[in-house]
């Protein structure tokens, strides 16, 4: 089963979007992140980011091979995933948002977030597991079961956007034996240094939230010179 019940609950807040069926509401290429909602035994969803795999392009494949992600941890959504067998994934544009499912602890009384820009209630299922860096972790095959799309935007490019989504998985591997801290943290100072040029109000506030939920900073040398956001700007 996947998110259950989605289409009957909060699914449609702004009116925009109904039910389009079982496939993916959005065209994925590569490694796509994505926000997914997972149903915890305290009766509420769980926040989370999750990257999406694309599978390769083929024109010999009739039928295209499964989207995949991968959970590295004892994590949340991998235990809810084993508990429910699926989850619902939601593409958001909000830095702040996903900032809040990358990093922080964050539960909903509602699979469906009010940001999501579409959603694609999937079912789970666990296909391979192994160990990286003493870290385990498991792929799984995700099949869509009904999505909409609740809003549509004109698409735009920020670079600051994206130095907080990579510093978010920077930040996660901050603790992790097989990377190297010092060459994380010079990459969290550029990061810092893109959203201060290019970002603007989200991106800054997604930074703050970042640094205040990671405490990455602390492990600077004290007379370094990186950019700090109290929220504010353009």
């Amino acid at each position: 089963m996947g998110g259950r019940g989605v289409s009957g609950g909060s699914s449609d807040p702004n009116g925009v979007g109904a039910a389009d069926g079982d496939e993916w509401p959005v065209d994925l290429r590569g490694v796509t992140e994505s926000v997914v909602t997972t149903l915890g035994p305290n009766g509420r969803w769980n926040v989370a980011a999750l990257g999406l795999h694309a599978p390769d392009a083929s024109d010999d494949d009739e039928t295209p091979a499964p989207v995949t992600a991968t959970t590295w941890g004892n994590t949340r959504t991998r235990r809810n995933f084993h508990r429910q067998g699926g989850g619902v994934v939601q593409f958001v544009s909000d830095p702040r948002t996903f900032v809040d499912a990358a990093v922080t602890i964050r539960e909903e009384d509602d699979p469906v977030l009010p940001d999501a820009h579409a959603w694609v209630d999937i079912e789970a299922r666990q296909v391979d597991a192994g160990e990286s860096g003493g870290t385990r972790w498991e792929r799984w095959e995700l099949t869509p079961v009904e999505s909409a799309v609740v809003e549509t935007t004109v698409p735009t490019i920020n670079r600051g956007f994206g130095a907080v989504i990579e510093a978010t998985v920077a930040t996660s591997r901050l603790d992790v034996p097989a990377y190297d801290t010092d060459e994380l943290l010079a990459r969290l100072r550029y990061f810092a240094e893109t959203v201060e040029r290019c970002g603007g109000r989200p991106e800054r506030e997604a930074f703050a939230a970042l640094d205040d939920a990671t405490g990455w900073r602390e492990r600077l040398p004290p007379d370094t010179d990186v950019p700090r956001f109290d929220g504010e700007g353009g």
